[in-house]
């Protein structure tokens, strides 16, 4: 089965920066997939950041773009979303996802971005 871990959140200061990765196991390729991260604040609904194609091309969400960057290495079936210049209201629980035909969640990692 298709698993998706999620590593590299954890708490940074206002301006600081994060690296998130999400590896996925289970499958031969994820190339094909469209790869994406989503955040859920608390008492918020979740909502996408940013996502990326099988070609390479991005969206970002308006309230991330010109600081975050997500990127793919389908060699390595991981996603990353580095994020820089955090504010506060970037804190949530950030989730990778992986689209086919159906969706593929990971398990949500904490970032915390305060002074």
């Amino acid at each position: 089965q298709v698993q998706l871990v999620e590593s590299g959140g954890g708490s940074a200061q206002p301006g600081g920066s994060l690296r998130l990765s999400c590896a996925a196991s289970g499958r031969s390729s994820f190339s094909l997939d469209v790869m994406a991260w989503y955040r859920q604040a608390p008492g918020k609904q979740r909502e996408l950041v940013a996502a990326i194609g099988s070609g390479g091309s991005t969206n970002y969400a308006d309230f991330v773009k010109g600081r975050f960057t997500i990127s793919r290495d389908n060699a390595k079936n991981t996603v990353f979303l580095q994020m820089n210049s955090l504010k506060p209201e970037d804190t949530a629980v950030y989730y990778c996802a992986f689209h086919t035909s159906t969706v593929y969640w990971g398990q949500g990692t904490q970032v915390t971005v305060s002074s």
